[in-house]
């Protein structure tokens, strides 16, 4: 067992080759360097040990090549770990907040011990879900709201924030396994044969906020069954992030 202050080896998987549609194994390599579980005299940073490390959407769009996602934040840097959000255990710290044994919540890298020198507030998925829909969408009481990929980190708050405001809310998701969540009813889009019709069954009488988070053909159907002055945030596009050409709406193209 290693002993503080000495080197260890710290697993990393970093980026090899940026993404192109899929990702693919070996866009990505095991690299094995050294850390020391002791930080210098005087630092202010924080050395933790990764638990577990969450694989999110949004780490797609960061994986592509910098030229394919306009836009969007920059890509990460070959060579270097993948970064996302994980729990980890502090290790060593020099900063004024945060202790030995400490478990956190935040950005981290995919290694097994990472060096975090920034500290700042962290909380993406709830202030995602508070930007873009309290404040943005301003939703009343009675509202029927649709939330695709409902059980992401993000969509699973949209759920709760409806039901707090008095709406009605639907989901939908990938599985027949989740619960509800709170929602008053999620359906799993895999198993509906026509997208159209399960909308219908769910918002007889149109949507009035959709929080979007898939895009492509469910977007498609939504903006059919939206109600006249009805909203949508649009939060991700989950099915476009690993196509060469982004699909073009149907709706557009058949009234053009």
């Amino acid at each position: 067992m290693a002993m503080e202050g000495k080197e260890v080896s710290n697993n990393q998987i970093v980026l090899r080759d940026y993404v192109n549609e899929f990702p693919n194994e070996s866009d990505m390599e095991l690299k094995i360097t050294k850390v020391n579980l002791k930080l210098p005299e005087g630092s202010d940073a924080v050395l933790v040990k990764n638990l577990y490390l969450s694989i999110d959407p949004f780490i797609r769009i960061h994986i592509s090549k910098p030229s394919t996602r306009p836009g969007f934040s920059e890509s990460y840097k070959l060579g270097l770990p993948i970064r996302g959000f994980g729990v980890a255990e502090v290790v060593d710290s020099g900063h004024p907040e945060f202790k030995k044994g400490d478990l956190v919540w935040r950005m981290t890298s995919w290694e097994e011990y990472a060096l975090i020198t920034s500290i700042p507030p962290e909380g993406m998925p709830g202030m995602t879900a508070y930007g873009g829909f309290l404040q943005l969408c301003a939703p009343k009481k009675g509202d029927r709201i649709f939330v695709s990929a409902a059980f992401g980190a993000v969509g699973r708050l949209v759920g709760q924030f409806s039901k707090l405001m008095g709406c009605y809310v639907v989901g939908s998701a990938g599985s027949s396994q989740k619960n509800k969540l709170g929602f008053n009813d999620a359906f799993n889009y895999k198993e509906e044969p026509k997208l159209d019709a399960a909308l219908k069954r769910y918002f007889p009488k149109g949507i009035d906020i959709c929080f979007e988070n898939v895009g492509g053909k469910m977007l498609d159907v939504v903006i059919l069954n939206m109600k006249v002055h009805g909203q949508i945030a649009m939060c991700g596009m989950i099915s476009q992030y690993n196509l060469e050409q982004l699909s073009v709406f149907k709706i557009c193209s058949a009234s053009s």
